[in-house]
């Protein structure tokens, strides 16, 4: 078949959508064919090539910042483009510092072709400036040249696009109870045990062995919670009454799960409590509590500090080696399925919708 041929299936975008509405209802639309030729001065079209999708791609869909989560890329009235992270590669440039066949990692949407106008260039990449993203995150803009990525090695993409994005908040929470002198506490709890935000945070903070780190999740998943090896010891939420009084505790909440009975299992010993909080999301203050207020954490708000403190050089080297020990632990309990087509992504996506993924799957998908 003539690549050039416009009905070509490789040339037909495909975009996988849901409704604003009702996030059950799913839908793939073909747009018009990739065509290089109708690309203005600055723009070029990026060709997708595989993303990661998880529970917390929905999660943000769900939550109090769903309006901004879906307003990253354009869709029709009362239907939305889920963003994911992903591969990609220039398929077509009209601006002068961005090379066709470049491979980059970026917040994409989850379809086949992307087309956008490119500026920020500078060595390690550019970002996305159509004006509807103006408003929202700079981070999420941002589209890394993967060669240029200090923390990027080719046999752990998929590790990277499925676990990395999240790792950023585990590193900046990491850094900044280190930097707290971990509140002169001796263990930190962490919620959401299961997530990949939880683990390398768990990770991270057991590599400075100065705090025992405990992992709380539902009971059917501590198994593999202790499987992960990311934690000292693992207690599901129906056994808080067990937990040792003895102790100053740090709490970081990851999923408001159980803040109010750790405030008040642990009054006398919380010395920090630490509520993340998505970006877009605001910070709704909690009810009256026993032991210290919940501290909101942004990451969003940290990166930027620690980026103007280190500058972006050093910023992006911390991250790198502290991201590069986690890739290496991880092919002992996450379990990587790549599957492709548009079946595919909407099996996966109603697997996670109704909270069937296994936690110890990490899906990548290609349309």
């Amino acid at each position: 078949m003539n690549p050039a041929d416009p009905a070509s299936p490789e040339l037909v975008a495909r975009d996988f959508q849901v409704s604003r509405q009702d996030l059950a209802r799913t839908r793939c639309v073909e747009g018009p064919s990739p065509d290089a030729a109708s690309l203005r001065s600055g723009e070029v079209l990026l060709a997708v090539d595989k993303f990661a999708f998880s529970s917390s791609n929905l999660g943000y869909a769900r939550g109090t910042g769903a309006a901004l989560y879906l307003s990253f890329f354009a869709a029709e009235e009362g239907w939305g483009r889920l963003p994911v992270w992903g591969y990609a590669e220039v398929a077509a440039s009209r601006h002068p510092l961005v090379r066709e066949g470049e491979r980059l990692f970026a917040y994409l949407p989850m379809s086949t072709h992307l087309r956008l106008p490119a500026g920020g260039n500078d060595a390690a990449g550019f970002a996305d400036v159509s004006p509807h993203r103006a408003r929202l995150p700079p981070a999420y803009n941002r589209i890394l040249r993967v060669l240029r990525d200090p923390g990027y090695f080719p046999a752990r993409e998929n590790e990277q696009a499925l676990l990395r994005p999240q790792f950023a908040t585990s590193f900046l929470l990491d850094e900044h109870i280190a930097e707290q002198n971990f509140y002169g506490a001796e263990r930190v709890l962490i919620s959401s045990a299961s997530s990949k935000t939880a683990q390398a945070l768990g990770f991270l903070l057991r590599r400075r062995r100065r705090v025992r780190v405990i992992g709380l999740t539902s009971a059917a998943n501590t198994g593999y919670c202790e499987r992960s090896g990311c934690f000292d010891a693992v207690l599901a939420y129906d056994g808080l009454a067990t937990l040792p009084l003895a102790g100053k505790a740090v709490y970081v909440d990851l999923g408001g799960r159980c803040t109010a009975t750790i405030h008040h299992r642990l009054a006398g010993q919380l010395r920090a409590s630490l509520r993340v909080v998505a970006a877009g999301a605001g910070s709704t203050p909690v009810q009256d509590l026993p032991g210290p207020a919940p501290e909101p954490f942004m990451a969003l708000h940290r990166l930027r500090e620690r980026q103007q403190q280190w500058g972006l050089e050093g910023y992006e080297e911390r991250h790198a080696e502290a991201w590069r020990a986690f890739a290496l632990s991880l092919s002992g309990w996450l379990r990587i399925q790549h599957q492709r087509g548009e079946a595919a992504v909407a099996q996966v996506y109603q697997e996670a919708l109704e909270g069937r993924t296994p936690p110890e799957v990490g899906h990548i998908l290609s349309l």
